[in-house]
């Protein structure tokens, strides 16, 4: 049996309303953090890198297994 292929990227963080979301995923291979918004009522969402206070990305460590 062919070993089943894991996903890239993980959501790991959600806000939720009756009128917008806003989520963070992280990249499994890379560790960097994407914050991405939307709301309700609009046609589209934004995603960009997770930033920290002094303007890099977020990174989390990532295991590879």
């Amino acid at each position: 049996m062919a070993e089943k292929k894991k996903k890239r990227f993980e959501q790991v963080y959600v806000q939720s309303s009756f009128t917008e979301s806003t989520e963070i995923w992280q990249d499994r291979e890379t560790g960097v953090n994407y914050l991405f918004h939307t709301s309700s009522g609009t046609t589209g969402g934004g995603l960009t890198p997770l930033l920290d206070r002094e303007g890099k990305p977020v990174i989390t460590l990532v295991e590879n297994k």
